[in-house]
């Protein structure tokens, strides 16, 4: 009876540690899984009402940008401006200029990194610097970030929640960097539909000859122009795993 009470205890003792190796193991899973979950930014907007967003990345260069708002202004198009820190240093009568006739202004960082290298420390101090300086100069505070390169993680992104910023992609790329002619650019842009957040620089070759071209195309198709800041959600929403902003009816949590 001794000997049957002994294995008794011994089949339990190993039941309870197999059941602790299972937790464990469970747990740790789960956590190297919520670890791995990567975040994403804003690509596009779930919107059906044909309004999308024409943006504009200044870096280098100055030389294109009024000519670039007198098109818009010509349209009636208000577009997002991404401003880099050292752009605004260089060039603050242009940033006074683009927020005087009303086009709205974000952040593109302060020295153009590669912000998944940097620590956190790093990655805030590149967009407090930046947006201070658009701050000083527009009296506007800086809502909207465009990460240089599109280049991000979740650090980054942890971060610029924490600034209340919200980190802005893109769904239809222009390609006007690599030299494209002003056709070729609007070829690609045009194929824009409603929630599409579009990718253009204020310094490309053939940028201000591509947007009339541009602009009466989205015309004919319906499409009408808001700055990012009126096309995004700003509460009660979430992003699902392509990039997309959807309206929160559902009960998911905000992003």
């Amino acid at each position: 009876m001794k000997l049957g009470n002994e294995v008794k205890q011994a089949i339990v003792a190993i039941s309870v540690t197999l059941v602790c190796v299972l937790l464990i193991c469970g747990m740790g899973s789960y956590a190297a899984a919520f670890a791995d979950r990567r975040e994403v930014p804003i690509y596009c907007v779930d919107r059906t009402d044909n309004y999308v967003s024409i943006s504009f990345d200044a870096a280098w260069g100055a030389d294109k940008t009024s000519q670039i708002m007198d098109v818009c202004d010509a349209y009636g198009v208000k577009a997002t401006f991404f401003l880099v820190g050292f752009w605004v240093d260089k060039y603050p009568e242009k940033v006074a200029e683009i927020a005087a006739r009303g086009f709205e202004i974000g952040t593109h960082s302060s020295t153009h990194p590669q912000m998944s290298k940097l620590t956190a420390e790093q990655c805030r101090e590149e967009l407090v610097s930046s947006s201070r300086k658009i701050f000083e100069i527009t009296g506007k505070p800086v809502t909207l970030f465009r990460p240089p390169f599109g280049d991000y993680n979740n650090q980054l992104l942890s971060v610029t929640k924490d600034l209340g910023l919200y980190t802005i992609q893109w769904s239809v790329d222009s390609l006007d960097w690599k030299g494209l002619s002003a056709r070729q650019i609007a070829e690609r842009v045009q194929k824009a539909n409603s929630g599409d957040i579009i990718l253009c620089h204020n310094n490309s070759d053939h940028i201000v000859e591509a947007l009339p071209l541009i602009f009466e195309a989205m015309k004919l198709k319906g499409i009408k122009f808001c700055p990012i800041g009126e096309l995004i959600y700003t509460e009660n929403y979430y992003i699902d795993s392509s990039g997309k902003q959807i309206r929160n009816a559902s009960g998911q949590q905000n992003s």
